[in-house]
């Protein structure tokens, strides 16, 4: 055997430097200080050699040479505070001052000038330099931050960092690793340890071997059981103890604690256990906190309540103890005391309290509730207030212990005169007297409190429970006391306020307290008109309608000729309030704003569903005297003819709205009628008649077509599209009508021709687009669609798509591949309610029901117009949906009335579904998607 050490043990030889061989001159490793400083220059080095020659005492090496004088008196002149050349001799008096001062001034201005430049070219530069040259601490970020996701299990798995380097040390580990056989015995007994066995007797007679007996033969013996789980659990201990690295010699056996705890954390363990450690940990550094500290209060509770989690509530009570001896001044620490303590030792230790701190008001109300009985509560109350007759929480703990309203009356009184700026009291002593002597209560808490709006609020409530609200102004007085003395409150708060009156029956003081102060702190120049909207909407959305009502008033005073706030108005007494209410606002509404259309039309509607048809009339009849020639009133008007079934009179109606507001409109109105009745050729020659005075107009041309497809004239009917497309060649719906008159007639060719022209006319419309890969697709032509379906959605806007992704996902995409292709177009499109239902029929054919649901509305609060999306949502509900939730579809839709939709339109414009209601379009329309 070699005595030689192996390499890493041996020293290092003598005038050693690690790297110099390699060239290495100097490095750093520490992350922040960057990249490795440069070494040092050749003179350097020459210098450092020629020193350490001159130390050897080596003749051959010269000392560098020393420069003459005049370099060292050069030197010397560039220092400017060693002025020994030129100006040594020189007297440096006040002048010489007054230029250096001078001097300084300027340079400090110039610096201040040029500071914003330097620093901002210093920072570009630095930011350059860091981009350039990242700290290694910058380039390991990524994976620090990926730390997050280490589990705990990952962390404790991770090997031990070892020395692994050398044969010798590899050797000598294998050396000390020793391996024993195992005896038969042990092996035999750890496979029958956890052996649990039931026999069953040949006769079916039972066993008499200690256990107890079932009639089946079978055997269950509960002592082996009991042993059998003992000896299970000694393996699993074994086993635990074994995980580490163990060396066993006899009986003996040395565990890695490292690896013995590791192992027990993969194991399932009680929460408690788990958190002994950390408990330790933490009593360790409060006993440090509490030792160097003692007067430091919130050490002791926090010491205290450790060893309360811990369970040790006997350790909590004396560490608590000693506390309150260290800092007797601290009622936290008395109270924490207080908490753990039961019984009498609480009362105790709240009596030692408050000798030490008899102006503590949380220790005289912690005692007072110590006490069992009213009465012995009361005693206490009352010694704290003979100690602190000024605090308004025992004043308040004295009056809610009375059981009569005369003694609570009485210490009101004397808390009033001890405490006069407490609103609350005042408040209180008010509620508690009659309406005569509150009002007096209320008047002395003015004076003594005249910035508190609430004692105004009350005298105002005060008020309207003695039936004076309408007559006494009292917020208008509130206002202008609060404006005077500083204290006006924020218009939200008073929202607030009112908010609250409206939530316990004061509704003529929220009304007082909006008319007041909504205006307050809003100028002319301040969109108030919007900012009162928003207060009405939030109101509405609280379920607080009296002060919506309120606001909407105020607004309507300050702009009463604002159709808007007319229409939110109305709109909130249709949704929340009663008809007589609704036809009051709309009266006043088509006083203040005569030639507003709308609100006629409105109040005339609203007649006419609450069955009064002639007051409807008398409505419309007002309506033409202040709008004579409003296409809108005789168009209302001969529809309530029309629906009423006075079709002579409508059509005289017609025949007058053509002579006085003679209007496109008017005449497609007029048409349209004809139609419906099936008058087809009186319609069409008013068509005619119309299109000889607004050729332009594509609804005209739209019907013409639609009559000749009626009278089975399809040639006509091609003829009169072929010229409304170029009279109105930017019309959508024309093209569409054009085209599926080719398709129909067989004449696919032409229909794609329709199309492309169509296209060059109306290059980004997604419904010519959408056409065209129909047209494709019902022809079979599955590859030309896709191919037209990539152009399409490369030259529409992503926002119009889509009707273009629910086309391509339903009709050219597998069923397995749907999903994932829905989830691509909500990444292009987002909020698009045809998207929206495309999604929704996929968790439906998924049987995904409540998702499906959720998708629907979503659809619905995307576009509430789209009657499509009205139509699917009920057709689903048939299916899967209740009874309730239909008809609460249906009266939505009614309520909302929509108008557009592919499916929509087309039912709802067939002159034979002319007469159906809404609900009737929404179960035709349902019934024919497919």
């Amino acid at each position: 055997m070699t005595t030689r050490r192996d390499f890493l043990s041996q020293p290092a030889p003598e005038n050693y430097v690690a790297g110099l061989g390699r060239g290495a001159t100097g490095f750093t490793t520490r992350s922040d200080l960057g990249p490795a400083r440069e070494g040092p220059s050749e003179d350097q080095i020459k210098e450092a050699l020629a020193k350490r020659a001159a130390q050897l005492g080596f003749g051959d090496a010269a000392p560098p040479a020393k420069k003459d004088d005049e370099e060292e008196n050069e030197e010397r002149y560039q220092d400017p505070d060693n002025e020994v050349g030129l100006f040594a001799g020189g007297v440096y008096d006040k002048e010489d001052d007054e230029a250096d001062k001078i001097y300084r001034e300027i340079d400090e201005k110039m610096d201040k000038r040029r500071r914003a430049r330097r620093e901002a070219r210093e920072k570009a530069e630095q930011e350059e330099y860091e981009l350039k040259n990242p700290k290694i601490q910058q380039q390991f970020a990524d994976l620090k931050r990926s730390l997050e996701s280490v589990t705990e299990d990952e962390w404790a798995a991770l090997p031990e960092v070892g020395d692994l380097t050398g044969k010798n040390r590899r050797s000598k580990q294998a050396r000390q690793q020793r391996f024993y056989a195992v005896p038969d015995s042990v092996i035999a007994g750890a496979a029958s340890s956890g052996e649990l066995g039931t026999t069953v007797m040949d006769d079916g007679a039972t066993s008499t071997n200690g256990g107890s007996s079932t009639q089946d033969g079978t055997m269950t013996n509960f002592a082996k059981i009991g042993q059998a789980r003992d000896k299970v659990l000694q393996v699993r201990l074994d086993q635990a103890s074994q995980s580490g690295t163990a060396t066993s010699a006899g009986n003996a056996t040395s565990v890695d604690p490292k690896g013995y705890l590791t192992s027990l954390a993969k194991t399932q363990m009680p929460e408690s256990a788990a958190q002994v450690g950390d408990i330790n940990r933490v009593r360790e550094l409060l006993e440090s906190v509490i030792k160097t500290n003692p007067s430091n209060g919130p050490g002791w509770v926090a010491a205290a309540r450790l060893e309360e989690l811990a369970g040790k509530i006997v350790a909590a009570r004396n560490l608590i103890a000693r506390g309150c001896q260290h800092c007797p001044k601290n009622e936290d620490v008395w109270l924490e005391s207080i908490r753990l303590n039961e019984g009498r030792n609480a009362k105790v230790i709240a009596a030692q309290a408050i000798q030490k701190n008899n102006r503590s008001v949380q220790l005289w109300v912690e005692a007072m509730k110590l006490e069992d009985d009213t009465r012995s509560k009361k005693r206490v109350i009352r010694h704290a207030l003979d100690h602190i007759p000024e605090s308004e929480a025992l004043w308040k703990e004295a009056v809610n212990l009375e059981e009569d309203p005369s003694d609570a009356k009485l210490l009101l009184a004397k808390a009033t005169e001890l405490i006069p700026i407490s609103v609350d009291l005042w408040l209180a002593l008010a509620r508690l007297e009659s309406p005569e002597n509150a009002q007096k209560v209320l008047n002395k808490a003015r004076k003594h409190c005249p910035t508190s709006h609430e004692i105004w609020i009350a005298a105002a409530r005060l008020q309207e429970q003695l039936g004076q609200g309408e007559k006494v102004n009292v917020m208008k007085r509130a206002a202008q006391v609060l404006v005077k003395e500083s204290a006006m409150p924020k218009r939200e708060e008073w929202i607030g306020e009112a908010e609250k009156c409206e939530q316990e029956g004061a509704i003529i003081t929220c009304q007082g307290i909006i008319r007041e102060t909504l205006g307050y702190g809003l100028d002319e120049d301040d969109d108030r008109k919007d900012t009162w909207m928003d207060d009405a909407r939030g109101c509405i959305n609280r379920g607080m309608y009296e002060t919506a009502r309120a606001i909407f008033a105020y607004a309507l005073r300050v702009f009463p000729t604002s159709k808007t706030i007319w229409l939110a108005a109305a709109d909130l007494e249709r949704n929340h309030g009663s008809k007589d209410d609704l036809w009051a606002v709309l009266e006043k509404a088509v006083n203040a704003v005569p030639r507003s259309e709308v609100l006629w039309m409105m109040l005339a509607k609203e007649k006419w569903q609450a069955g009064e048809i002639d007051n409807a009339r008398r409505v419309l009849a007002r309506a033409f005297q202040q709008n004579p020639n409003n296409e809108d009133v005789w168009l209302a008007a001969v529809k309530l003819e029309a629906e009423n079934g006075q079709i002579g009179q409508a059509r005289g109606l017609l025949m007058q709205a053509r002579q006085e507001a003679p209007t496109d409109r008017v005449w497609m109105k007029s048409a349209v009628f004809e139609r419906q009745l099936n008058d087809l050729d009186a319609a069409l020659d008013l068509v005619q008649q119309a299109l000889n005075l607004f050729p332009t107009s594509a609804k005209l041309w739209m019907i013409k077509g639609q009559i000749y497809e009626d009278l089975d004239k399809p040639l006509q009917a091609r003829e009169a599209y072929s010229t409304g497309v170029k009279a109105v060649p930017k019309s959508v719906p024309l093209w569409l009508l054009y085209s599926r008159l080719e398709e129909k007639l067989g004449q696919l060719p032409k229909a794609r021709s329709v199309l492309d022209r169509a296209r060059l006319a109306v290059p980004k419309s997604a419904e010519l687009w959408c056409e065209s890969i129909r047209v494709e697709r019902r022809a079979q032509n599955t590859k030309q669609a896709e191919s037209l379906m990539e152009r399409a959605l490369r030259d529409v806007p992503k926002p119009d798509q889509g009707v273009l992704w629910s086309e391509k996902i339903w009709h050219l995409t597998a069923r397995p591949q749907r999903k994932p292709r829905a989830l691509e177009a909500i990444k292009e499109v987002d909020n698009d309610p045809a998207l929206l239902v495309a999604v929704a029929r996929i968790f439906w054919s998924e049987r995904r029901l409540e998702r499906a649901q959720n998708w629907f509305e979503k659809a619905l609060v995307r576009d509430s117009d789209l009657g499509d999306s009205w139509a699917w949502y009920y057709k689903f509900l048939l299916e899967h949906g209740t009874e309730d939730k239909r008809q609460e579809v249906i009266s939505k839709c009614v309520g909302v009335e929509p108008r557009h939709g592919e499916a929509w339109q087309r039912v709802a414009k067939n002159p034979r579904n002319a007469q159906k209601g809404v609900e009737e379009v929404l179960k035709l329309v349902a019934a024919e998607l497919q």
